[in-house]
């Protein structure tokens, strides 16, 4: 830290993003992207035209995707905010929606950026503990008179909350925002889009990093009421007008296009899922029910940060968590059917090595199903 950093933002504790380690090639089951590529005709929307195009600034307003965006989700362009991936969207939300006075609201387990977000603005950060079983408890965000922002499935669990609870919290906090981010909605949940003609004060927030493919092209997007929307649009103005380049802004649009692609590769991500979780169940883990493309897991005869550890040493990215309440568990991203063979595989010779305290499923199981999926990694 410089002396000359303002004296307000030297106790900041930043966000520590999951790990891209560049020393081996991994599977990497840690950081939520997709296993699968984007579609044909975002692959195809960036050709050699295109990139001669760069000299040239991208459209402020991202017209074009912004109306590909409303027609999609039955909502007008005007409703429809575009940013460089949602964690803008979200900086800019408790920037905008952020009282000193009432502070925000968030679960005490869930995507670490909120309070980052909050200390950064100086609001005072009221985080909600879950219940015992990880859910959220809908009565604790009743009323609150605060900005509340809530991720649906929540991370790093995976577990959803349902549409008539949402609407709950909308009807008893019409005088504050609500920001509900749906990262992962496109894995099991329900988006409340549908809410927002509705509620004025609910704000949607999506990327196109998760079901979409696209986390190295930094796309996300919130929609809700055109003043909110309107609100956002100040501040970048006021910040970056230019703040999607040109080629990011083309694959977003020919994504918006392949809904069906990606509504298939959605579908095997969650069949994996279901399958990795029975598999791990069978090996004595406790796994909570995601609906997200990632699972949460402990095992009680193993830590998670030995798991991590030794998984690593064989190639293998999960994310572990060192906050005292979930540091016995571990998120793992959901990769492709062969990718996650290999992740039992490899968990089940872990474990094969310690004090038995799991039903003795044997190593050779996973063993055969890894390689007769090693030569269709897809």
């Amino acid at each position: 830290m410089s002396r000359f950093l303002n004296e307000k933002y030297q106790g900041l504790e930043a966000y520590t993003p999951g790990e891209q380690p560049q020393d081996m090639i991994y599977i990497k089951l840690n950081t939520n992207e997709s296993p699968y590529p984007p579609s044909p005709s975002v692959l195809q929307s960036i050709g050699q035209g295109q990139l001669e195009q760069l000299r040239l600034y991208s459209d402020p307003e991202s017209t074009r995707l912004r109306n590909k965006l409303a027609a999609a989700y039955g909502v007008g362009p005007k409703q429809v905010y575009v940013a460089n991936g949602s964690d803008d969207i979200l900086h800019f939300a408790f920037m905008a929606f952020g009282n000193p006075k009432t502070g925000v609201a968030f679960p005490a387990i869930s995507y670490g950026f909120y309070k980052v977000f909050a200390d950064l603005h100086q609001l005072p950060g009221f985080p909600i503990p879950l219940k015992a079983d990880f859910s959220i408890d809908v009565q604790d965000y009743l009323g609150l008179k605060q900005l509340i922002v809530i991720a649906n499935p929540n991370a790093p669990t995976g577990l959803v909350l349902s549409l008539a609870e949402i609407e709950e919290i909308l009807k008893t906090n019409r005088h504050n925002v609500v920001v509900i981010d749906e990262a992962y909605i496109d894995f099991g949940g329900e988006s409340c889009c549908s809410f927002i003609g509705q509620y004025e004060n609910l704000l949607v927030v999506q990327t196109f990093s998760k079901s979409r493919s696209m986390a190295g092209a930094r796309l996300g997007f919130a929609l809700g009421n055109q003043a909110l929307i309107e609100d956002l649009e100040r501040l970048k103005y006021a910040t970056n007008p230019y703040n999607i380049n040109r080629l990011t802004l083309l694959a977003g649009e020919a994504a918006i296009e392949d809904q069906a692609y990606y509504r298939e590769k959605c579908r095997l991500i969650a069949q994996t899922r279901e399958y990795t979780a029975d598999r791990l169940r069978q090996l004595g883990f406790t796994v909570l029910p995601s609906k997200a493309n990632f699972l949460f897991a402990c095992h009680e005869n193993i830590s998670g940060q030995t798991l991590y550890q030794e998984l690593k040493q064989r190639g293998i990215l999960i994310r572990h968590f060192s906050t005292p309440a979930i540091e016995a568990y571990n998120r793992i991203t959901i990769g492709t059917r062969a990718q996650m063979e290999q992740f039992l595989l490899q968990t089940a010779e872990l474990l094969a090595q310690r004090p038995a305290a799991f039903p003795p499923i044997a190593a050779s199981n996973f063993a055969r199903n890894a390689a007769t999926l090693s030569i269709c990694n897809q």
